[in-house]
């Protein structure tokens, strides 16, 4: 894998940092495993880190949109969203029904007690980091 350029917007951090303190961590986390599996994934050089509806986003030229957030309507919980006209969701749901919860056919959930299968989410991510190339593969190359 090649350097990957990272270009960062200062916004995202005001939004991570006005996380509750029990959130923060885990939003955080989630971010670590975007930007690692990105610069771990073979044709993703560049990505950005935007906000897209005020939550924490990631997009790049191969890729579909992924976000991320914490809802005060459910403090349990926290996600990281695909776009829904994606095959992305409906794919995971088949590959890794055992290892996620999901929401319709846009996000992956978690419990703020939950252990992450980290390995598998890195799948996902990575999957989503490189839609277009994979899009037309029958499980997205999973």
């Amino acid at each position: 894998m090649g350097k990957l350029l990272l270009k960062r917007n200062p916004q995202v951090d005001q939004v991570f940092n006005n996380y509750p303190d029990a959130v923060r961590g885990k939003m955080q986390f989630l971010r670590k495993l975007v930007i690692e599996t990105a610069e771990e994934t073979e044709g993703v050089d560049q990505l950005e880190e935007t906000l897209k509806w005020n939550e924490p986003s990631f997009v790049n030229k191969n890729g579909s949109t992924l976000r991320m957030d914490w809802k005060k309507k459910a403090p349990h919980q926290y996600a990281i969203y695909f776009q829904c006209s994606s095959r992305l969701v409906e794919t995971f749901r088949i590959v890794f029904e055992d290892k996620f919860n999901f929401e319709g056919n846009r996000a992956v959930v978690f419990d703020m007690k939950q252990d992450i299968p980290v390995v598998e989410l890195k799948e996902c991510i990575k999957t989503a980091l490189i839609y277009h190339k994979v899009k037309d593969l029958m499980t997205l190359g999973l």
